[in-house]
């Protein structure tokens, strides 16, 4: 059973969890789950970089102990995480005694070979950044707080490896991905190496990891936060399990901290004598108004904004579907809710609904057995369709193409839509009770197999989806087609995505998004639910002369309607046509008699319904 182990960065636990944050390990666990899914041995690391100046600045400001500090502030990311459905298989804090110990080894042993000395150092310091920083960086404009430092420090000579490094990256090429990261890190190595300052005096900073042999200096993050990769899989203390999960299938980071992980960390391991990282895969930031997200530009959006509103799997399906990893993204709200209603909502929400519920009501709430179909040729399309999809996604995830993954499962999810309409079986239960059955199973079938491939994505609500659909006990790693049992029961109907007419004001006010006076929002139109209704029979209605009552079909079943358009339509003539029915009012009683909608109608001189014409959009069809 092949391993796989990822993680992400440690992050900085001073920080407010925010959305670029909450994207990271959303990814690793999505890459988790799915390597779980198709049987491998998956270990999954995140966890909190706790040592530093401004950790130590800010328990001294609260009059609060570092340690007591960092237990207290450690519990926002944990506490997230878990709300954010993460499976991840250990949380290391920086801390911690099992931590310290291997970083004080390594330290000991890169000592021991002489890899590490000490010197005296004149340069620029960012303050903010907590690193010392070349003439060129300083003049860049992207350090703050610049100060001119001489101190004495200990060195790690990461020069002696730059030659090493270049040649161990393109002999590589899925080192550093994407590629685009890679040629940045050559361009980098282009310039000389200078060796890397990896303490801080007792005089400046306390609060971190003593160097074992000078008890006067810390060790600084480097050697600190960049060991927790092998700290928390036993380096030095437990060989068969170190040797078990590394080297690491994929670092996963930020690009900001690129560099870090691709010079820094590597010349380390190399020192050590350590088997460099399979992959590090450097994604893109999240933009808001094309900037990055940050607590200083003061437009980072809470995840919790939009968890509270719509619940986690939406937020995880839009993160990973919106990015394409390696680039850049933009977070609107407006965005959020186009692909929320149009993927979740109408795509793969309404499908659940109408096969579960058409199930319900003609076949006893079970799952019909198959059988064979009156027509073959849009059960067989269906069916290559998903073996397709099931072929093609697992390249896609290697190759860290989720959006394009996710985009041809949801193309799957339409192609389930564009089936039922072809077949209809509210039409074939009337003629053919046996390939109605079979039109469900299959629609079933192929809704579960899209199902199980978006759990890594979506498990919360891909598990009520197998469950209304009777696939709750197939195993996710089982794809082939025909695993669904006949004969089980379906769940009770309901819409696992209700359709989302508005988000949480903090993030509406943070994209800055407001609507024109006197003018309907988007968000007041995607309140209409507009849908195509086939007319199946037509009655006056008594005592009313402007009055008929109509009976609809729509995809989950028949509609009584009644409209005042008799002095324009006669009942004959309107047997057979589809017209467009606002199909979310609430039930009105007119004369006496339920309507169940309103029709659309263009009202001039006279009164003139809208119809459809096309023969291929179905009953139930969206209009909009």
């Amino acid at each position: 059973m092949p391993n796989f182990y990822i993680t992400t960065p440690i992050y900085y636990v001073n920080d407010l969890p925010h959305l670029g944050h909450a994207y990271t390990t959303i990814l690793a666990d999505v890459m988790a789950r799915y390597h779980r899914a198709i049987g491998d041995q998956v270990h999954f690391l995140t966890g909190t970089d706790e040592h530093g100046l401004k950790v130590q600045q800010a328990a001294q400001e609260r009059g609060a102990d570092p340690q007591a500090h960092t237990d207290e502030y450690v519990r926002r990311f944990q506490d997230l995480w878990q709300r954010l459905h993460i499976s991840n298989d250990d949380f290391i804090r920086t801390t911690e005694e099992r931590h310290k110990g291997v970083v004080q080894a390594l330290l000991q042993d890169l000592y021991d070979k002489d890899e590490l000395y000490k010197t005296e150092y004149e340069g620029y310091y960012s303050v903010s950044d907590e690193r010392f920083i070349t003439a060129r960086e300083a003049e860049s404009g992207q350090f703050k707080q610049i100060e001119t430092v001489k101190e004495t420090n200990w060195f790690f000579r990461m020069s002696d490896y730059q030659e090493r490094l270049v040649a161990h990256i393109e002999a590589q090429p899925k080192f550093i991905l994407p590629v685009s990261r890679r040629n940045e890190v050559l361009g980098f190595l282009r310039q000389p190496l200078r060796d890397l300052c990896i303490s801080r005096p007792k005089s400046r900073l306390t609060w971190g990891i003593e160097l074992p042999f000078d008890s006067d200096y810390v060790t600084y993050v480097w050697f600190d936060a960049l060991t927790n990769y092998i700290s928390a899989i036993g380096y030095g203390s437990d060989e068969e399990r170190f040797n078990k999960w590394w080297p690491v299938n994929m670092h996963l980071i930020g690009k900001d901290i690129l560099i870090t992980h691709s010079v820094y960390w590597p010349t380390m391991l190399m020192a050590a004598g350590v088997s460099l990282p399979k992959t590090i895969f450097a994604h893109g930031w999240w933009l808001m108004g094309g900037d990055k997200m940050s607590k200083t530009a003061g437009n980072v959006v809470q995840p919790l904004d939009l968890i509270e509103h719509v619940g986690v799997d939406p937020v995880r399906y839009f993160l990973m579907r919106e990015m394409v990893l390696g680039q850049d993204a933009t977070f609107t709200p407006q965005q959020f809710m186009q692909r929320y209603n149009a993927d979740l909502a109408n795509d793969l929400g309404n499908l659940t609904h109408r096969i579960s519920k058409f199930i319900r009501r003609h076949f006893d709430g079970r799952i019909p057995p198959p059988a064979r179909p009156t027509d073959p040729a849009p059960e067989a399309a269906l069916q290559q369709a998903a073996a397709d999809v099931v072929a093609a996604v697992p390249t896609l995830v290697e190759d860290m193409r989720l959006h394009e993954a996710l985009g041809a499962i949801m193309e799957l999810v339409r192609k389930v839509n564009r089936y039922l309409e072809q077949t209809q079986p509210w039409k074939q239960i009337k003629q053919d009770r046996e390939a109605t059955g079979n039109t469900l199973y299959v629609a079933a079938e192929a809704l579960r197999i899209a199902a199980q491939l978006l759990h890594p994505v979506m498990p919360n609500r891909m598990d009520s989806i197998r469950q209304l659909i009777g696939a709750g006990g197939v195993n996710l790693a089982d794809l082939a087609w025909g695993a669904l049992l006949p004969g089980v029961e379906v769940g009770e109907p309901r819409a696992p995505f209700p359709r989302l007419e508005a988000l949480p004001q903090a993030a509406t006010d943070i994209a800055g998004a407001e609507d024109d006076a006197g003018r309907a929002s988007w968000e007041d139109f995607e309140k209409l639910d507009l849908r195509i209704a086939e007319v199946l029979a037509a009655e006056r209605l008594p005592g009313a002369d402007k009055l008929l009552k109509l009976r609809v079909a729509l995809d989950d079943g028949e509609r009584q309607i009644v409209a005042g358009i008799a002095p324009q339509y006669t009942p004959e003539s309107l047997i057979g046509k589809r017209l467009v029915l606002v199909a979310n009012l609430q039930p009105a009683t007119i004369r006496g008699t339920e309507s169940q909608g309103m029709l659309l109608a263009a009202a001039g001189e006279q009164l003139v319904l809208a119809t459809v014409d096309a023969a291929d959009m179905a009953p139930g069809a969206k209009v909009g």
